[in-house]
Formats: structure tokens, sequence, C-alpha cells
């Protein structure tokens, strides 16, 4: 599966951005899909995530509350709404997939998008 992530930009602190990503070769209907984000030097961390099944989400602490994953199996999109901005959130965001469950681990899983930049001002 192929996953193209959009919607990343410069934002102030307290603003607002929506991230999609949208997949092509394959129906994400039976697959996990989440959010990752990377601060250039330190490792990509979990943000938050939607299982194929069930429909249940989960989310890092740091973004509870504050983000909403949602995915429309029809259109073959996942996004991401990011309210409430903080500089902290300043990242490039990557969209991912996994065949068989979720993790909060980047290694285990097995489609990646090229990432989309987001710049939150102070």
């Amino acid at each position: 599966v192929q996953l193209q992530a959009s919607g990343g930009g410069l934002v102030q602190a307290g603003g607002s951005l929506r991230l999609s990503c949208a997949a092509s070769g394959r129906t994400i209907r039976r697959l996990d899909m989440t959010w990752f984000r990377q601060i250039p030097g330190k490792e990509r961390d979990f943000v938050a995530a939607t299982r194929w099944s069930g429909g249940h989400t989960y989310y890092a602490d740091p973004v509870k509350g504050r983000f909403i994953i949602s995915r429309d199996n029809a259109k073959n999109t996942v996004d991401l709404q990011m309210n409430s901005l903080e500089p902290e959130d300043t990242a490039v965001y990557y969209c991912v997939a996994r065949v068989e469950g979720w993790s909060i681990r980047p290694i285990d899983y097995d489609y990646w998008g090229q990432g989309t930049q987001v710049t939150v001002s102070s």
C-alpha cells in the first residue's frame, strides 16, 4: 500500500491543522492505521492509532484531548485533527499502516508515507 500524507504547514500556537493520509494500492479496511511524528535528531514517536477491528482509537499522552484520529474506509483515508497546537508539536508527521495489530514501535509497521511537516510558532 502507498501512503500520501498532506495538510501540514505553519500555524500559531493554539491553532489547528488537519492532516490527511490517502492510501492507494489496497484498501485500509483491514489495516491498523497510525500516525507517528519525528523531531530532527530524535526517534519517531507514536501519536495516534485507529484499529480496523472495532474502530478503537489510541493516543499518546501528550496529545490526548487535543488530537482526534479518524478513518474513512470508503475513501481509503485517515485523518488527524490537531487542535490547541503547541510548539512542542512541531515535527514531521508520518502516516503508517500495519497488517496485524497496532503498536507504538515504528519498527513494527509495514508501510510508511513520506511525511508532512507541521510547524507551530509560539
